[in-house]
Protein backbone atom coordinates (compact mmCIF):
# COMPACT_ATOMS: atom_id res chain seq x y z
CA UNK A 1 0.00 0.00 0.00
CA UNK A 2 1.24 3.05 -0.90
CA UNK A 3 2.36 5.73 1.92
CA UNK A 4 0.52 9.21 1.22
CA UNK A 5 3.39 11.48 2.77
CA UNK A 6 1.95 14.84 3.48
CA UNK A 7 4.04 16.07 6.49
CA UNK A 8 6.20 18.40 4.12
CA UNK A 9 6.66 19.17 0.44
CA UNK A 10 10.47 18.55 1.58
CA UNK A 11 9.95 14.83 1.06
CA UNK A 12 9.74 14.72 -2.33
CA UNK A 13 11.65 12.53 -4.80
CA UNK A 14 13.85 13.03 -7.69
CA UNK A 15 11.91 12.34 -10.46
CA UNK A 16 13.29 10.09 -13.68
CA UNK A 17 13.99 13.52 -15.52
CA UNK A 18 15.73 15.03 -12.47
CA UNK A 19 18.03 12.39 -12.35
CA UNK A 20 19.27 11.92 -15.51
CA UNK A 21 19.73 16.00 -16.05
CA UNK A 22 21.87 15.44 -12.29
CA UNK A 23 23.74 12.25 -13.89
CA UNK A 24 24.46 15.03 -16.57
CA UNK A 25 25.86 17.75 -14.99
CA UNK A 26 29.10 19.46 -15.79
CA UNK A 27 30.68 20.40 -12.46
CA UNK A 28 34.20 22.16 -11.37
CA UNK A 29 35.16 23.11 -8.39
CA UNK A 30 32.87 26.13 -6.90
CA UNK A 31 34.94 27.27 -3.60
CA UNK A 32 37.33 28.33 -7.17
CA UNK A 33 34.51 30.06 -8.91
CA UNK A 34 34.78 26.92 -11.61
CA UNK A 35 31.86 24.87 -11.40
CA UNK A 36 29.39 25.65 -15.11
CA UNK A 37 26.13 24.29 -13.44
CA UNK A 38 26.50 26.27 -10.18
CA UNK A 39 27.13 29.62 -11.76
CA UNK A 40 24.08 28.41 -14.79
CA UNK A 41 21.83 28.27 -11.10
CA UNK A 42 22.70 31.06 -10.42
CA UNK A 43 22.46 33.27 -12.87
CA UNK A 44 19.30 31.86 -13.69
CA UNK A 45 18.03 32.33 -10.01
CA UNK A 46 19.03 36.15 -9.82
CA UNK A 47 17.49 36.88 -13.41
CA UNK A 48 14.13 35.17 -12.03
CA UNK A 49 13.88 36.78 -9.11
CA UNK A 50 15.03 40.15 -10.55
CA UNK A 51 18.49 40.45 -8.95
CA UNK A 52 21.95 41.22 -9.98
CA UNK A 53 23.58 38.33 -8.52
CA UNK A 54 22.97 34.93 -6.49
CA UNK A 55 24.71 32.69 -4.23
CA UNK A 56 23.78 28.95 -4.11
CA UNK A 57 23.87 27.26 -0.74
CA UNK A 58 22.88 23.75 0.33
CA UNK A 59 20.12 24.82 3.14
CA UNK A 60 17.47 26.94 3.51
CA UNK A 61 18.30 27.62 7.15
CA UNK A 62 22.44 27.92 6.11
CA UNK A 63 20.49 31.14 2.77
CA UNK A 64 18.41 32.34 6.36
CA UNK A 65 21.45 32.71 8.62
CA UNK A 66 24.42 33.86 5.85
CA UNK A 67 21.47 36.47 5.06
CA UNK A 68 21.12 37.91 8.76
CA UNK A 69 24.88 37.77 9.49
CA UNK A 70 25.39 40.04 5.80
CA UNK A 71 22.44 42.41 7.32
CA UNK A 72 23.20 43.00 10.96
CA UNK A 73 26.13 42.90 13.31
CA UNK A 74 26.56 41.52 16.52
CA UNK A 75 24.18 43.71 18.92
CA UNK A 76 21.63 44.67 16.01
CA UNK A 77 18.16 43.53 16.19
CA UNK A 78 15.86 42.41 13.33
CA UNK A 79 12.21 42.52 14.00
CA UNK A 80 9.95 39.83 12.61
CA UNK A 81 6.73 38.14 13.32
CA UNK A 82 6.67 35.27 15.96
CA UNK A 83 5.98 32.33 13.57
CA UNK A 84 9.19 33.25 11.69
CA UNK A 85 11.10 30.42 10.77
CA UNK A 86 13.72 32.44 11.97
CA UNK A 87 12.97 32.59 15.32
CA UNK A 88 11.56 29.07 15.91
CA UNK A 89 13.23 26.25 13.77
CA UNK A 90 16.80 27.32 13.68
CA UNK A 91 18.21 26.54 16.75
CA UNK A 92 18.51 30.12 17.86
CA UNK A 93 21.24 30.36 14.82
CA UNK A 94 21.20 34.58 14.60
CA UNK A 95 22.08 34.89 18.37
CA UNK A 96 24.51 31.81 18.52
CA UNK A 97 26.12 32.48 15.85
CA UNK A 98 25.57 35.91 14.89
CA UNK A 99 25.52 37.82 17.96
CA UNK A 100 21.69 39.24 16.41
CA UNK A 101 19.05 39.60 18.76
CA UNK A 102 15.53 38.83 17.37
CA UNK A 103 12.43 40.67 18.26
CA UNK A 104 9.21 38.82 16.97
CA UNK A 105 6.04 40.47 17.29
CA UNK A 106 2.30 38.86 16.93
CA UNK A 107 0.63 39.57 13.52
CA UNK A 108 -2.95 37.93 12.60
CA UNK A 109 -2.09 35.47 9.78
CA UNK A 110 1.55 36.10 10.15
CA UNK A 111 1.30 39.16 8.02
CA UNK A 112 3.70 41.77 9.62
CA UNK A 113 2.09 45.50 8.58
CA UNK A 114 3.77 48.73 8.11
CA UNK A 115 1.45 49.61 11.22
CA UNK A 116 2.78 46.81 13.63
CA UNK A 117 6.54 47.41 12.71
CA UNK A 118 7.24 51.33 12.83
CA UNK A 119 6.26 51.17 16.71
CA UNK A 120 9.58 48.81 17.09
CA UNK A 121 11.56 50.62 14.54
CA UNK A 122 14.42 51.68 17.59
CA UNK A 123 15.17 55.35 18.01
CA UNK A 124 19.33 56.28 18.10
CA UNK A 125 19.69 55.46 21.65
CA UNK A 126 23.47 54.15 23.35
CA UNK A 127 21.05 51.86 25.61
CA UNK A 128 19.39 50.23 22.72
CA UNK A 129 20.33 47.22 20.18
CA UNK A 130 20.86 48.72 16.68
CA UNK A 131 17.56 48.06 14.26
CA UNK A 132 18.98 47.06 11.10
CA UNK A 133 16.40 45.04 9.66
CA UNK A 134 12.46 43.82 8.69
CA UNK A 135 12.42 40.10 8.09
CA UNK A 136 9.24 38.28 6.54
CA UNK A 137 8.29 35.05 5.36
CA UNK A 138 6.20 34.66 2.71
CA UNK A 139 4.35 32.44 2.33
CA UNK A 140 4.03 32.41 6.40
CA UNK A 141 4.59 28.43 7.27
CA UNK A 142 3.24 28.40 10.67
CA UNK A 143 0.14 30.52 9.85
CA UNK A 144 -0.64 28.15 7.38
CA UNK A 145 0.74 29.03 4.00
CA UNK A 146 -0.87 32.90 4.07
CA UNK A 147 1.06 35.28 1.44
CA UNK A 148 1.33 38.94 1.96
CA UNK A 149 -0.50 41.32 -0.67
CA UNK A 150 1.81 43.63 -2.23
CA UNK A 151 0.67 46.15 -1.37
CA UNK A 152 1.82 45.66 2.46
CA UNK A 153 5.06 44.62 0.70
CA UNK A 154 5.49 47.94 -0.68
CA UNK A 155 4.36 49.96 2.38
CA UNK A 156 7.09 47.50 4.10
CA UNK A 157 9.15 49.00 1.32
CA UNK A 158 8.72 52.35 2.24
CA UNK A 159 9.05 51.81 6.24
CA UNK A 160 12.20 50.20 5.43
CA UNK A 161 13.49 53.45 3.36
CA UNK A 162 12.10 55.97 5.49
CA UNK A 163 13.95 54.94 8.19
CA UNK A 164 17.15 53.55 6.66
CA UNK A 165 16.81 49.79 7.69
CA UNK A 166 17.15 46.57 5.07
CA UNK A 167 13.67 44.36 4.73
CA UNK A 168 14.89 40.76 4.06
CA UNK A 169 12.67 38.20 2.77
CA UNK A 170 12.72 34.10 3.95
CA UNK A 171 11.30 33.30 0.42
CA UNK A 172 11.69 29.37 1.09
CA UNK A 173 8.03 29.01 -0.57
CA UNK A 174 8.34 32.26 -2.36
CA UNK A 175 7.53 30.40 -5.62
CA UNK A 176 4.26 29.31 -4.26
CA UNK A 177 3.25 33.05 -3.04
CA UNK A 178 4.08 34.42 -6.61
CA UNK A 179 1.53 31.48 -7.85
CA UNK A 180 -0.95 32.31 -5.20
CA UNK A 181 -0.77 36.47 -6.20
CA UNK A 182 -0.58 35.20 -10.12
CA UNK A 183 2.69 37.57 -10.53
CA UNK A 184 6.43 37.05 -11.00
CA UNK A 185 8.32 35.91 -8.28
CA UNK A 186 10.27 39.15 -9.24
CA UNK A 187 8.01 41.48 -8.71
CA UNK A 188 7.86 39.99 -4.99
CA UNK A 189 11.55 39.74 -4.94
CA UNK A 190 12.68 43.64 -6.25
CA UNK A 191 11.40 44.97 -3.30
CA UNK A 192 14.00 43.08 -0.44
CA UNK A 193 17.59 44.02 -0.01
CA UNK A 194 18.28 40.31 0.44
CA UNK A 195 16.05 37.03 -0.53
CA UNK A 196 16.58 33.37 0.39
CA UNK A 197 14.68 30.71 -1.75
CA UNK A 198 14.32 27.16 -1.51
CA UNK A 199 14.56 24.75 -4.07
CA UNK A 200 13.91 21.54 -2.44
CA UNK A 201 10.14 22.51 -0.96
CA UNK A 202 7.47 23.12 -3.50
CA UNK A 203 10.00 22.84 -6.71
CA UNK A 204 11.13 19.39 -5.69
CA UNK A 205 14.84 19.41 -5.70
CA UNK A 206 16.45 17.02 -3.30
CA UNK A 207 19.14 19.75 -1.72
CA UNK A 208 19.55 23.75 -2.48
CA UNK A 209 18.52 26.87 -1.25
CA UNK A 210 19.77 30.33 -3.04
CA UNK A 211 20.32 33.72 -1.69
CA UNK A 212 19.64 36.63 -4.29
CA UNK A 213 21.11 40.52 -3.79
CA UNK A 214 23.05 42.93 -5.56
CA UNK A 215 26.91 41.51 -6.70
CA UNK A 216 28.25 43.51 -3.64
CA UNK A 217 25.91 42.21 -1.42
CA UNK A 218 26.64 38.25 -2.72
CA UNK A 219 30.10 38.67 -2.64
CA UNK A 220 29.57 39.61 1.00
CA UNK A 221 27.13 36.68 1.55
CA UNK A 222 29.95 34.40 -0.03
CA UNK A 223 32.82 35.00 2.61
CA UNK A 224 30.17 34.11 5.00
CA UNK A 225 29.57 31.01 3.83
CA UNK A 226 32.74 29.88 3.53
CA UNK A 227 33.02 30.52 7.25
CA UNK A 228 29.65 28.85 7.98
CA UNK A 229 31.10 25.88 6.14
CA UNK A 230 29.07 26.17 2.70
CA UNK A 231 32.07 26.18 0.50
CA UNK A 232 31.74 23.52 -1.72
CA UNK A 233 33.39 21.20 -4.38
CA UNK A 234 31.96 19.43 -7.19
CA UNK A 235 28.58 20.95 -6.14
CA UNK A 236 26.92 21.00 -9.90
CA UNK A 237 26.00 17.91 -9.39
CA UNK A 238 23.13 19.05 -6.43
CA UNK A 239 22.88 22.66 -8.45
CA UNK A 240 22.01 20.58 -11.20
CA UNK A 241 18.57 19.29 -9.69
CA UNK A 242 17.65 22.59 -8.18
CA UNK A 243 18.30 24.16 -11.92
CA UNK A 244 16.09 20.79 -13.10
CA UNK A 245 13.35 22.06 -10.59
CA UNK A 246 13.28 25.69 -11.25
CA UNK A 247 12.82 24.94 -15.27
CA UNK A 248 10.47 22.19 -14.97
CA UNK A 249 7.95 22.37 -11.54
CA UNK A 250 7.43 25.87 -10.75
CA UNK A 251 4.43 26.15 -13.09
CA UNK A 252 2.52 23.25 -11.70
CA UNK A 253 2.78 24.60 -8.14
CA UNK A 254 -1.07 25.68 -8.54
CA UNK A 255 -2.06 22.17 -8.65
CA UNK A 256 -0.33 21.78 -5.44
CA UNK A 257 -2.76 24.72 -4.30
CA UNK A 258 -6.14 22.98 -5.40
CA UNK A 259 -4.81 19.18 -3.50
CA UNK A 260 -4.54 21.28 -0.71
CA UNK A 261 -8.29 23.24 -0.70
CA UNK A 262 -9.38 20.14 -1.64
CA UNK A 263 -8.08 18.74 1.13
CA UNK A 264 -9.09 21.12 3.55
CA UNK A 265 -12.61 20.82 1.24
CA UNK A 266 -13.32 17.26 2.29
CA UNK A 267 -12.17 17.02 6.34
CA UNK A 268 -13.99 20.53 7.10
CA UNK A 269 -17.29 18.13 6.82
CA UNK A 270 -16.52 16.40 9.52
CA UNK A 271 -17.03 18.20 13.09
CA UNK A 272 -13.57 16.90 13.88
CA UNK A 273 -11.82 19.23 11.80
CA UNK A 274 -11.70 23.16 12.43
CA UNK A 275 -10.73 24.40 9.09
CA UNK A 276 -12.46 26.83 6.54
CA UNK A 277 -11.83 25.96 3.46
CA UNK A 278 -11.70 29.81 1.65
CA UNK A 279 -8.43 30.05 3.89
CA UNK A 280 -6.17 28.31 2.18
CA UNK A 281 -4.45 30.56 -0.21
CA UNK A 282 -1.29 27.98 -1.01
CA UNK A 283 0.03 24.44 0.08
CA UNK A 284 -0.11 24.09 3.48
CA UNK A 285 -3.07 23.11 5.42
CA UNK A 286 -3.14 23.44 9.17
CA UNK A 287 -6.38 21.97 10.88
CA UNK A 288 -7.49 22.69 14.09
CA UNK A 289 -8.91 19.57 15.92
CA UNK A 290 -11.69 18.79 17.75
CA UNK A 291 -11.67 18.21 21.53
CA UNK A 292 -10.99 15.14 22.60
CA UNK A 293 -8.38 14.47 19.36
CA UNK A 294 -4.59 14.56 20.85
CA UNK A 295 -2.64 15.51 17.98
CA UNK A 296 0.35 13.10 18.66
CA UNK A 297 -2.22 9.83 18.53
CA UNK A 298 -4.07 11.09 15.77
CA UNK A 299 -0.70 11.37 13.33
CA UNK A 300 0.42 7.64 15.03
CA UNK A 301 -2.77 6.49 14.06
CA UNK A 302 -2.75 7.73 10.86
CA UNK A 303 0.34 6.73 10.39
CA UNK A 304 -0.87 2.66 10.53
CA UNK A 305 -3.34 3.54 7.48
CA UNK A 306 0.08 4.78 5.68
CA UNK A 307 -1.01 8.57 5.92
CA UNK A 308 1.86 10.68 7.42
CA UNK A 309 0.61 14.79 8.67
CA UNK A 310 2.74 16.02 11.62
CA UNK A 311 1.35 17.66 14.94
CA UNK A 312 1.63 21.39 14.72
CA UNK A 313 1.40 23.02 17.88
CA UNK A 314 -1.42 22.72 20.65
CA UNK A 315 -4.50 20.78 19.04
CA UNK A 316 -3.79 21.48 15.47
CA UNK A 317 -1.88 19.15 12.98
CA UNK A 318 -0.27 20.26 9.11
CA UNK A 319 -0.85 18.58 5.82
CA UNK A 320 1.42 19.86 3.14
CA UNK A 321 0.32 19.14 -1.03
CA UNK A 322 3.17 18.55 -3.28
CA UNK A 323 4.27 17.15 -6.36
CA UNK A 324 4.66 13.38 -5.14
CA UNK A 325 0.64 13.06 -4.15
CA UNK A 326 -2.13 13.83 -7.10
CA UNK A 327 -6.04 13.92 -6.92
CA UNK A 328 -6.38 10.25 -5.97
CA UNK A 329 -3.92 10.51 -2.81
CA UNK A 330 -5.93 13.95 -1.83
CA UNK A 331 -9.19 12.06 -1.45
CA UNK A 332 -7.54 9.05 -0.07
CA UNK A 333 -5.98 10.74 2.51
CA UNK A 334 -9.19 12.64 3.71
CA UNK A 335 -11.36 10.13 3.46
CA UNK A 336 -8.85 7.84 6.17
CA UNK A 337 -8.56 10.83 8.43
CA UNK A 338 -12.13 11.09 8.57
CA UNK A 339 -12.36 7.59 9.22
CA UNK A 340 -9.73 7.43 11.67
CA UNK A 341 -11.02 10.58 13.60
CA UNK A 342 -14.75 8.72 13.65
CA UNK A 343 -12.98 5.66 15.07
CA UNK A 344 -13.21 4.75 18.45
CA UNK A 345 -10.02 5.54 20.80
Amino acid sequence: MKIIDLRSDTVTRPSKGMREFIASAEVGDDVFGDDPTVKNLEDRTAEVLGHEAALFVPSGTMANQVSLRALAMPGDEIICETGAHIFNYEVAGAAAISGIQLHPIGAANGILTSEIVEPLIRPEDIHDPRTAAIAIENSNNRAGGTVFPMEVIGDLRRLADQYKVKLYLDGARLWNAATYLGVKPSEIASKFDYVSVCFSKGLGAPIGSAIVSSRENIKKARRIRKMYGGGMRQVGLIAAGALYALENNYTRLGDDHKRAANLARLLSKSPFFLINPDTIQTNIVVIRLASGLNPDRFCQKLSHEKVLVVPFGENMIRAVAHLDVDDTDIEKAANIMLETADSPA
